[in-house]
C-alpha cells in the first residue's frame, strides 16, 4: 500500500512537472524570453512540487493563495525579476496558456466520460494524461503558439485613427489597415495619401478644397478626390508630416476597416 501510494505520488509529481515545463516553455517562446533549459526545468520542478499540497487539509481560499504564490515563484525562477510590468506579463501569459491546457483536459474528461481526481482522468484504472502529455500537448502547444504569433502579426497591421478636418467639425475616427502595397502619393508635393471609405466622410464636400490625385486601380486610371486635413492621429500619436485623405467610392473589402494606410504615413509618426 505504501509502495503503491509512493508510486502514485511519483507519477503525479512528474506529470505535473511535465505540464509546468510545457507551459513555461510556451510562455518563453511567445514572449521571446529565451529562458535557458535549466531555468525552465527549475521553474517546472518548483511548480510540480505543488501537487503534494493537495493532500493537506487546506480550505479553498488558502489553496487559491498558495497556487498564486507558486505561480509567481515559477515565473521568478524561470524568467527572473526585471520590473513589475515584465513579471506581470509573464504571469498573465502563464495563466492564459494554463487555461488552454485546462480547457482541453476538461474536454477530454466530459467527452470520454473519464473519472477525475485532481488533474488526473481515469478510465478502467488507466490515466490518459500520459498520452495527452506526450502526444497531444506538443501538438496543441504548436497550434496555440502559431495562432498567437499569427494574431500578433495581424494586429500589427491594424491601427486606430482620428482625423480632424476643421476645429468646428467632429473628428472622424475608425480602424485603419497598413497596406505595404499602398504607394499612392500626391504628385505635386509628394504627400502620402490615406485612403478613406467615403461613407465615413459625413461632411459637406463643398466646404473643402479638393485635390485630385491620379491613381491606378484594377478598373483603370482615375482621379482620386483628396482633402488635406488639419490633424491626423494614428494610435493616439500625431502624424507630423503633411498627408492627404483620399475618398474612396468603393467600400474597403477588409471587414471592420475604414481606411488604408501606407508605410510613408507611418514614417511620419
Amino acid at each position: 500500500m505504501g509502495d503503491g501510494m509512493k508510486l502514485y505520488l511519483d507519477v503525479l509529481f512528474f506529470l505535473n512537472m511535465g505540464f509546468d515545463f510545457l507551459l513555461l516553455m510556451t510562455v518563453s517562446y511567445l514572449l521571446n524570453r529565451k529562458a535557458s533549459f535549466k531555468r525552465l526545468l527549475l521553474g517546472a520542478f518548483f511548480g510540480g512540487s505543488t501537487i503534494f499540497i493537495l493532500f493537506l487539509p487546506l480550505n479553498s481560499f488558502t489553496l487559491f493563495l498558495y497556487k498564486v504564490v507558486v505561480s509567481i515563484g515559477m515565473i521568478l525562477l524561470t524568467f527572473s525579476y526585471r520590473d513589475l510590468k515584465y513579471t506581470l506579463k509573464n504571469l498573465f501569459y502563464l495563466y492564459m496558456t494554463s487555461i488552454v491546457f485546462g480547457g482541453f483536459l476538461y474536454f477530454l474528461n466530459t467527452e470520454f466520460s473519464y473519472k477525475q481526481v485532481g488533474l488526473i482522468f481515469y478510465h478502467e484504472g488507466l490515466s490518459i494524461n500520459f498520452i495527452f502529455l506526450i502526444v497531444f500537448s506538443p501538438i496543441i502547444l504548436y497550434l496555440y503558439v502559431r495562432q498567437m504569433k499569427w494574431l500578433k502579426e495581424e494586429r500589427s497591421y491594424y491601427h486606430s485613427f482620428s482625423i480632424l478636418f476643421d476645429e468646428s467639425l467632429k473628428r472622424i475616427e475608425g480602424v485603419s489597415f497598413l497596406d505595404t502595397g499602398n504607394q499612392v502619393v500626391d504628385p505635386y508635393q509628394n504627400r502620402p495619401v490615406i485612403l478613406l471609405d467615403k461613407r465615413k466622410f459625413i461632411y459637406d464636400l463643398n466646404r473643402f478644397k479638393m485635390i485630385l490625385v491620379p491613381i491606378t486601380t484594377a478598373s483603370g486610371s482615375t482621379l482620386l478626390p483628396c482633402i488635406q486635413p488639419k490633424e491626423i492621429q494614428i494610435d493616439g500619436k500625431t502624424v507630423k508630416q503633411k498627408i492627404l485623405i483620399g475618398l474612396l467610392e468603393e467600400k474597403i473589402s477588409l471587414d471592420g476597416v475604414d481606411a488604408i494606410l501606407s508605410l510613408k504615413v507611418m514614417e511620419g509618426l
